[in-house]
């Protein structure tokens, strides 16, 4: 019975600290689209618990090569799944460092969810990204501020932001000795 009154107040403080989370305004986290302080911060966290593996499963780090320093560049992103396949989306737009990155290197990357994946990045055109815009935007709660939609958008409605909104598909890659970098 004690285990039992444990999960019960275990799982309501979760959904409250959760629920709380979510009120915060975006503004400080995010300002003039780059990243405060905090929302290095919690980013940094995010990362920290996503690498490892842990929950929600949607979560994820990227790790790219830098197209001017060579060193390993690490993002935390947020996966959609659309119609069997996985998908990252850039919610700030074309003008962040790892849209550019990734096309840089090619689309070869990693992504660490528990173990490290050798991937490829394919861009997604334009015209076909509104479906998985849409399928993005239920998961990730944080892009909602930063694109023109709701919950209740249509795909039309999405396919008026496609352009603005690079969306990558996550395609598996054997590992091989060419492709790592030397950090990997």
């Amino acid at each position: 019975m004690r285990c039992l009154r444990i999960a019960v107040v275990t799982t309501a403080a979760l959904v409250a600290l959760i629920y709380g989370w979510m009120r915060i305004p975006n503004s400080l986290f995010y300002r003039q689209r780059r990243p405060t302080r905090l929302g290095v911060a919690v980013n940094r966290f995010g990362g920290f618990l996503a690498g490892l593996g842990m929950p929600p499963s949607w979560a994820c780090v990227l790790e790219v090569k830098g197209r001017r320093s060579g060193e390993t560049r690490s993002t935390v992103l947020v996966i959609a799944d659309h119609d069997g396949d996985r998908y990252l989306v850039s919610m700030l737009g074309e003008a962040v460092e790892w849209v550019r990155n990734v096309r840089a290197a090619g689309g070869a990357a990693v992504i660490r969810h528990g173990r490290r994946r050798l991937v490829r990045l394919v861009e997604v055109p334009a015209a076909e990204r509104a479906p998985v815009l849409r399928s993005y935007y239920h998961p990730a709660p944080g892009a909602r501020p930063h694109m023109e939609a709701t919950l209740q958008s249509t795909v039309a409605d999405f396919e008026r932001i496609a352009a603005g909104h690079p969306v990558f598909r996550i395609e598996p890659r054997a590992w091989d000795a060419a492709a790592l970098s030397p950090t990997c």
